[in-house]
């Protein structure tokens, strides 16, 4: 049996055992898994229905029609529970609250007194759960908060936790309040130790310096800094909003650093993608992130995105950055793609800027005819503003398989189906006919049971792309539209859909 054959059995087998795999498998990391694939467990509901909805931000910031703010990924518990990140305040405040994932009905919230680093863009407040259904938030001074049994409506265990001792922060706590920040979304591995960025803005009695944590299952941390896992002194911190990718073993944690600081209209940086053993966080390996195209420039890593590592599975590492120079390649940056060494450059994806790559399964795709076991998932905006022609599309690629990319000649994954967005942009349409609204996601969720990608776009519409005619078959009205930054979608044990569109989150269904 070839591997393309045993890999779409698989999926066959997780789509018709439900009951067996929503024990195992639940919404739990951005992206779904630490692995960032995307790929939901079952079989997401038809989108008839908005069946309940709730404010991800109460006092949200409009740059005119525009959002500027990356909401953090809801996550869903075995039992159907879903964790919704809130942002409270203009500029800082934020708290989780618990809903049955089906119904909407309210079971608990918790505050936290979690700050933002310093940013342009507002990051992502990420949260986590464990396999042993133990919830991670972030708090003040780098420290995490912790519920367990977060599915109970009271009677949970709670409590506090610190990389680096909750002693010391707890005899330093307004020094460390001011000075270390979570930069990242957390990440939880499969035997429940947690990973996450860090920003350290002064000094502090630990002699901390911004990078990334480890906190075991039992409560012990460690830290590394972003110039010590790079080995460049140059390196200042985890890319905001990178939330850590692990291999499909868990061995090995995948990160990216940059040089830039994050203050408000600052540069974008250049830097690495570094792997680490996941267990000591000592360096393996790193690679410096270049352009794809001629002469080969430091791509520019943005504090303004949200692009965090996906891992194939075949191990290859995909993470997407912005050209160099700007307008380049439209601002559409590059999705590079390396073997899991990182040794070993691959064909990039022509699309990277703002997007973290989903995996899509080989038998997702009939018309597939390549020898890739999976595809790969990504936003291919065209942008008017850096040049483009505003069709704004998703795209599969082949990470086997080349193209000429028709915008910057580069070499490219090939294309294996494109959608463009159904809305005219009427901002554009004047000089630029085909433009069309983009396609808000930082994230899609894919759902091998029914072959479809699940897709939502700033015309305020959630959609599901189906791979088997490649068209769009379904779409629901949420919101009016609103210019956003990326959003993520998830699907709950029920197949309940999520998206976030316009500051709030929606449930969709039949």
């Amino acid at each position: 049996m070839s591997n393309r054959s045993a890999f779409a059995l698989f999926i066959l087998f997780l789509a018709s055992q439900v009951s067996a795999q929503s024990v195992r498998i639940p919404w739990s990391n951005y992206g779904h898994d630490p692995q960032h694939t995307a790929i939901s467990s079952v079989a997401s509901q038809p989108l008839s229905h908005i069946l309940w909805q709730t404010p991800v931000d109460l006092n949200p910031q409009f740059d005119g029609n525009d959002l500027h703010i990356h909401y953090g990924s809801p996550i869903v518990t075995r039992a159907n529970t879903i964790i919704i990140p809130i942002k409270t305040g203009a500029t800082d405040g934020f708290r989780v609250d618990a809903r049955n994932a089906g119904t909407g009905a309210f079971k608990w919230t918790q505050s936290t007194d979690y700050a933002l680093p310093p940013h342009n863009w507002v990051p992502s407040f990420g949260v986590a759960l464990t396999p042993k259904n133990r919830l991670y938030l972030p708090g003040a001074g780098g420290t995490v908060y912790y519920r367990d049994n977060p599915d109970a409506t009271s009677g949970s265990g709670t409590g506090q936790i610190a990389f680096y001792g909750l002693s010391e922060y707890n005899a330093h706590a307004a020094t460390y309040q001011s000075n270390v920040r979570i930069n990242t979304p957390i990440t939880v591995d499969r035997y429940g130790n947690i990973f996450f960025g860090f920003y350290v803005t002064g000094p502090t009695p630990a002699n901390l310096q911004s990078g990334i944590a480890r906190i075991s299952q039992d409560g012990i941390g460690i830290w590394k800094a972003a110039s010590t896992i790079s080995g460049d002194n140059a390196m200042l911190k985890v890319v905001h909003n990178c939330a850590p990718a692990l291999s499909n073993d868990h061995k090995i944690l995948y990160l990216a650093v940059s040089n830039a600081n994050p203050a408000a209209n600052a540069s974008p940086g250049a830097g690495y993608l570094v792997a680490i053993d996941s267990r000591t966080l000592v360096p393996i390996s790193k690679v410096r992130l270049k352009d794809v195209a001629p002469p080969g420039n430091d791509a520019n890593l943005s504090d303004e995105g949200s692009a965090s590592p996906t891992i194939g599975s075949d191990g290859d590492v995909y993470f997407g950055v912005l050209e160099n120079p700007y307008y380049s390649n439209h601002q559409r940056g590059w999705l590079l793609h390396f073997d899991s060494t990182l040794a070993q450059r691959k064909d990039a994806g022509a699309f990277g800027w703002d997007d973290t790559a989903s995996v899509v399964p080989a038998s997702m795709v009939p018309s597939y005819q390549g020898n890739s076991p999976y595809l790969v998932m990504t936003k291919d905006n065209n942008y008017v503003e850096a040049g483009g022609d505003g069709v704004n599309k998703l795209a599969i690629l082949d990470p086997r398989d080349h193209m000429t990319d028709p915008i910057s000649g580069a070499r490219v994954m090939k294309e294996i189906l494109t959608v463009a967005g159904p809305t005219p942009d009427a901002a554009f349409l004047s000089n630029h006919p085909n433009a069309v609204r983009e396609w808000c996601i930082n994230m899609a969720a894919v759902d091998p049971a029914t072959k479809s990608v699940l897709v939502n776009n700033e015309d305020g519409k959630m959609y599901r792309w189906n791979l088997t005619t490649n068209s769009l078959t379904e779409a629901l009205t949420l919101t009016s539209g609103v210019g956003e930054a990326y959003t993520p979608t998830v699907v709950g044990m029920d197949g309940t859909v999520f998206a976030i569109n316009n500051a709030t989150l929606f449930a969709l269904g039949q």
